[in-house]
């Protein structure tokens, strides 16, 4: 059975959930950078009831990216449960359950999903409470701070989400109308830990070191959730866990191993998915692994816009010698 408190000692670094980019090969890839645990990309409960076959995609893993999180999205307690239940028997691999109760996009929100379960923290309750008669794992949820700067009900969330039986908490330090922009609000989520009786995950903006530094110092998370900055970033990861083991700072990679960083998640992701679906989806991917190079935008617009094969990212990276 997972753990939490003992998955401590893998680690600070817990791979966030993102829709597009947390899929099998790029969870396998991470992973090897030290991630903890992670999540799949948010798979809806209704999707999984109609047995769509995308939907159905989203739950491939297996034994060894243990422990894995399987992210529900809904908004019905009794509908999110037999989702559960229908997903673990086909795939009964996950670590825990967690149910997205943050997705800022319009058309998740528009079913009562996502943010929108912030307004109503009674149905998260509700939602905890059905899905622990259905299943043994730990149950998460991963909130935001409130609907908007008016609606900032986070306390409310949590105390409602423990009082359900939460074993933990992911909390993104932004409203849901501030989506990823404007800083995160550190101070909620230090209130957040101080009140919480279940291990909290800090998410937002951990782009650095230093990022991480200034959350833990700030918020004194249990884990710290590296999403959006780890993409084209892996190393990232082992920096964070690095430092916090032993107090040194790993210095950035190389353009060169940024390169090899690049190729090898390309091989992953084509294995996963096929070529040409492959390289379809690494086009928004291998750009990432250059974004902190000055004088890389030929090289990031090319692999934007000429990258149909394997060999045409191994040709694209081969001409650029240096940055």
């Amino acid at each position: 059975m997972f753990d939490i408190n003992e998955r401590k000692k893998y680690g600070k670094v817990v791979l966030g959930p993102m829709a597009g980019y947390t899929f099998y090969a790029y969870r396998k890839f991470m992973k090897k950078f030290g991630v903890n645990f992670s999540y799949t990309e948010m798979v809806s409960d209704m999707g999984i009831l109609y047995e769509n076959e995308e939907t159905l995609s989203y739950l491939k893993t297996d034994k060894s990216e243990y422990p894995l999180g399987l992210q529900l999205f809904g908004h019905d307690p009794k509908t999110i449960a037999k989702a559960c239940e229908k997903a673990l028997k086909i795939q009964p691999n996950f670590a825990f359950i967690d149910v997205n109760c943050g997705c800022p996009v319009v058309k998740v929100n528009r079913q009562g999903a996502g943010s929108s379960l912030l307004r109503d923290p009674q149905t998260i309750k509700q939602i905890i409470i059905e899905l622990k008669k259905v299943t043994t794992l730990p149950i998460s949820i991963k909130i935001r701070l409130g609907w908007n700067e008016k609606e900032m009900n986070y306390l409310e969330v949590v105390r409602a989400a423990q009082e359900g039986g939460v074993d933990f908490i992911a909390v993104h330090a932004r409203t849901r109308s501030m989506l990823y922009s404007g800083k995160p609000i550190y101070e909620a989520v230090k209130e957040i830990k101080s009140i919480a009786s279940v291990p909290i995950i800090y998410s937002g903006d951990i782009f650095t070191l230093d990022d991480a530094l200034k959350v833990d110092e700030l918020v004194h998370p249990d884990y710290i959730m590296v999403a959006r900055g780890g993409v084209g970033n892996p190393y990232l990861v082992k920096q964070i866990n690095t430092y916090f083991k032993t107090g040194k700072r790993l210095e950035n990679p190389s353009f060169k191993t940024q390169k090899k960083y690049c190729l090898k998640l390309a091989r992953m992701v084509i294995k996963d998915k096929g070529e040409e679906m492959g390289m379809k989806v690494f086009r928004s991917i291998g750009p990432r692994f250059f974004t902190n190079y000055p004088n890389a935008k030929k090289l990031r617009v090319e692999l934007t816009t000429k990258v149909n094969t394997y060999d045409d990212l191994k040709r694209i990276l081969k001409n650029t010698k240096t940055l």
